[in-house]
């Protein structure tokens, strides 16, 4: 038996063993060796040569990551480690690091218990990093920390012992205060990470080494002989005595809880309008293989083998194949034909997969990022928040006309793989848009219909995408159907901020609205005036739909048509068909037939649809832009030519660090500048500057810009110049 069926056989015999099990993601900014420690792992388990770790980057399996050296895409692995004369499986999820891809993070975490938080001794704690442990700690999925390139500091800049340990002590108590302020109250303490229980370790998984105080504990070896081995180009010997991964593992199995205890508190935080005292709520919490089956479907990818690979965490039960499962939010049954877990080469068949373990679904035709696969109906799982949007999108068309159906079937897979991409079709013009988080992004987009899917394509330049707002309440408008027997009286105003911020993060949840009652104290509790909140109605694209009618009949089943007239509204606002948010929509009365037949879907959808858009027309509507923040380093000789081109860019310096020589520019940038901007920083700090971006969210373009911008957005989306008035919307 090889190693690799060996393996197989103990990942089988330990997966029914929760208390034996970790999941964990390896996350980190871009570039600080998330990927080189995956090898370490990898290597540790006896499935790559120690040779090899740290340079073959296993994960990174698609060619663009290896060519680029960065990951793209999240990649699962299931591994075992021997640990104290006893064997665990530890399943690991190795996620991107570039700000674009940070979507697979977010999904990632739905799998997972535990993080290692890589972050690079010389750069330290960065936007990337900060951003991912937000997200874990959001997600109660608790941090370990593994400072990685600390050979750096001592062959490259040269510190000497005393200012090494004051580095690395200023990372631990940057990461310790974004655990303090971001971990769930219970958690804020006893996740700290410390050095002395060896919930942090150090090392270079480029080189293969790594160590922690029990490790130190154990082999003797001190800083100053970690030290003495770096500045004596020792480091392979140093591999030897400490691995890469002893220290890790050591960390995951000490400190990642195993499933078991982990969805004691995970599931009221991930599955909030499920009933726990219910038989699965029970199972759930306790990780019961013998439960009803429960699966949070975290990715899906289209194989070319295989079709589509659906990659999910069981929460309870145990899923088989030619099981039947309820796609919950899809609302359709389909039938498990595989069930596998990750390997470095693939995927490894088996006939079940319980509780606690993460596994691979083929024949879920109906699952996406974020559904709720079940054995019976039940509440479905909390949608996963993205923390950023797409802000920028690219026309796309087949060169070939006959390839316009292949096309429009790859553009629906990879908005299946990646929820953060957003695709608009166009079946009368043959014109399909993608929007995406970056440049990059939608590059890798590119790359990946006219190189992989074999599609030959032409796109446009980047467009950036807007959004619309109001800045005051505007009129009460009276919105007629078009066979005049029903009338629609309608109100819009901004949303409350601290609501918006609610939507936003995830506190208040998008959808229609269940339970109105909780809501409503929920959003009092955020400003809304109570008898506003009370007639909540729907939450849609950080917008809310409030029925503030009193005593009018029909007005019930009404309601779907109502709502699709607000959701239709909500996609395409009056001034350039943009995207609408941080509205409030008031329904305050309305006048309906009592004959059904007069009150159907092209007599109450578009009256409140118009009605709405014309109510925004006369509530100061603005258009908002999308900004980034971007991270500037540079040596202080350069802080001026940086400080011009920002402020060429319409940017904003909003702070500046500065670290011995050199200095960290913090700066906010609208989307719609930063063109070009790898280049020209480029040139004018010759080459010196290093930058990351972080998404900002959407702020007011300035008035004096407003009239242009609107103008030709409208003419490039083929609409009139002219801004319609509310007459005409009414009319």
């Amino acid at each position: 038996m090889g190693r690799r069926e060996q393996m197989v056989e103990k990942i089988k015999e330990l997966m029914d063993k929760p208390e034996m099990i970790r999941n964990i993601g390896i996350v980190a900014h871009i570039d600080h060796g998330k990927t080189t420690l995956s090898d370490n792992l990898v290597a540790g388990a006896g499935l790559l040569s120690e040779q090899l770790a740290g340079k073959e980057c296993v994960m990174d399996s698609y060619e663009l990551e290896a060519e680029r050296g960065i990951t793209i895409f999240s990649a699962n692995i299931s591994l075992v480690f021997p640990h104290q004369n006893k064997e665990y499986l530890v399943n690991m999820i190795d996620t991107p690091g570039h700000v674009d891809f940070g979507g697979a993070v977010t999904r990632a975490m739905r799998a997972v218990d535990g993080i290692i938080l890589v972050v690079c001794a010389v750069e330290g704690v960065m936007p990337q990093t900060e951003r991912n442990l937000i997200t874990a700690l959001k997600e109660k999925v608790k941090p370990v920390l593994f400072i990685n390139k600390v050979d750096r500091l001592i062959n490259e800049l040269q510190l000497d012992e005393n200012q090494m340990q004051e580095r690395l002590l200023k990372i631990i108590n940057k990461v310790n205060e974004l655990i303090r302020k971001h971990a769930p109250e219970e958690f804020k303490e006893s996740w700290q990470v410390r050095v002395q229980d060896g919930s942090v370790a150090f090392g270079s998984a480029y080189n293969n080494w790594a160590i922690s105080v029990p490790l130190m504990q154990e082999t003797g070896i001190k800083f100053k002989d970690i030290y003495q081995y770096c500045r004596d180009g020792k480091q392979d010997e140093l591999a030897k005595k400490i691995p890469g991964h002893k220290a890790v593992v050591d960390m995951i199995i000490k400190h990642i809880p195993n499933p078991k205890d982990a969805q004691k508190y995970r599931i009221p935080k991930i599955w909030k309008n499920g009933d726990l005292n219910s038989d699965i709520g029970k199972a759930m919490l306790s990780c019961d293989p013998n439960g009803k089956t429960v699966i949070m479907i975290t990715s899906v990818d289209i194989d070319p083998h295989a079709g589509e690979i659906a990659t999910g965490r069981v929460y309870s039960g145990k899923v088989r194949r030619g099981m039947k499962l309820h796609m919950i939010n899809s609302k359709t049954v389909d039938t498990v034909q595989q069930v596998a877990f990750y390997m470095n080469t693939g995927r490894a068949q088996v006939d079940e997969i319980p509780a606690g373990n993460i596994a691979a679904l083929s024949g879920l035709k109906s699952a996406f990022a974020g559904e709720t696969a079940a054995e019976e109906e039940i509440a479905p799982f909390e949608s996963i928040k993205h923390y950023s949007e797409p802000v920028m999108t690219k026309a796309v068309e087949a060169k070939n006309p006959r390839d316009l159906p292949k096309l429009i079937e790859v553009l629906h897979d990879i908005a299946k793989e990646d929820p953060t991409v957003k695709v608009e079709i166009d079946e009368e013009t043959g014109e399909h848009r993608i929007s995406g988080m970056g440049e990059l992004h939608l590059e890798i987009i590119e790359h990946r219909i006219s190189h992989d899917k074999g599609i030959p394509i032409t796109t446009s330049p980047p467009i950036v995408v807007y959004r619309e707002t109001v800045k005051s309440t505007g009129q009460q408008i009276e919105a007629k159907s078009p066979n005049k027997h029903n009338r629609f009286y309608i109100v819009v105003e901004p949303l409350e901020d601290e609501v918006y911020k609610a939507i936003i993060e995830g506190e208040i949840p998008e959808g229609k609205i269940k339970d109105s009652k909780t809501l409503a104290k929920k959003l009092a509790e955020y400003g809304m005036p109570l008898d506003q909140a009370k007639g909540i109605w729907e939450v849609k694209n950080g917008n809310v739909f409030l029925d503030n009618t009193k005593g009018v009949q029909y007005l019930n089943e009404a309601k779907e048509l109502i709502l699709q007239g607000f959701e239709e509204a909500m996609e395409k606002g009056p001034l350039a068909n943009e995207k609408v948010t941080k509205v409030k929509v008031r329904l305050v009365d309305a006048v309906l037939h009592e004959d059904a037949v007069h009150r159907g879907p092209s007599q109450v959808i578009p009256a409140v649809k118009r009605g709405i858009l014309a109510a925004i027309l006369t509530a100061d509507p603005i258009l908002l832009e999308p900004k980034q923040k971007i991270f500037i380093t540079v040596p202080q000789e350069y802080m001026g030519a940086v400080s011009t081109d920002i402020q060429g860019r319409r940017g904003q310096i909003l702070d500046i660090e500065q670290d011995g020589e050199l200095l960290t520019i913090i700066t906010k940038v609208p989307v719609a500048e930063t063109f070009g901007f790898a280049g020209e920083i480029r040139s004018a700090t010759q080459g010196r500057a290093q930058w990351s971006t972080e998404y900002f969210g959407y702020e007011p373009l300035p008035r004096d810009l407003q009239q242009n911008v609107i103008k030709r957005i409208r003419e490039r989306k083929g609409l009139k110049p002219e801004i319609p008035t509310p007459e005409e919307l009414l009319s």
